[in-house]
């Protein structure tokens, strides 16, 4: 990373981030910044699902020969599964989600 940016790094390991190390190492490199998904976060589950069905029903043992030729297979694939769409629906309270964000900030002790 060129000097002087800043880097967001999104993760959803709920643990580590808490450990003294980690929280030292983050206050030794203040360009750094984590942000961590709440613990089973729904949305994150529903990126993760598409980009397994695109990888499994389009790239997997794909041959192409280029970028150009790979970015096709991945719009035409889009195109395809945007013909029918399917709406994502939350099944977690949005309270419930803003509950576990306040506990993964808090210290652990």
């Amino acid at each position: 990373m060129p000097a002087g940016k800043l880097v967001h790094v999104i993760l959803d390991n709920y643990g580590s981030y808490k450990h003294p190390r980690v929280r030292a190492w983050l206050a030794r490199h203040p360009r750094w910044t984590f942000h961590f998904t709440p613990t089973s976060a729904s949305w994150l589950n529903a990126v993760e699902g598409f980009f397994s069905a695109l990888t499994r029903r389009r790239l997997q043992r794909g041959t192409f020969t280029g970028v150009v030729d790979l970015q096709a297979a991945i719009n035409r694939y889009i195109a395809e599964h945007n013909q029918s769409p399917r709406p994502f629906i939350w099944t977690k309270p949005a309270s419930a989600i803003f509950d576990a964000l306040t506990r993964a900030s808090e210290p652990s002790v």
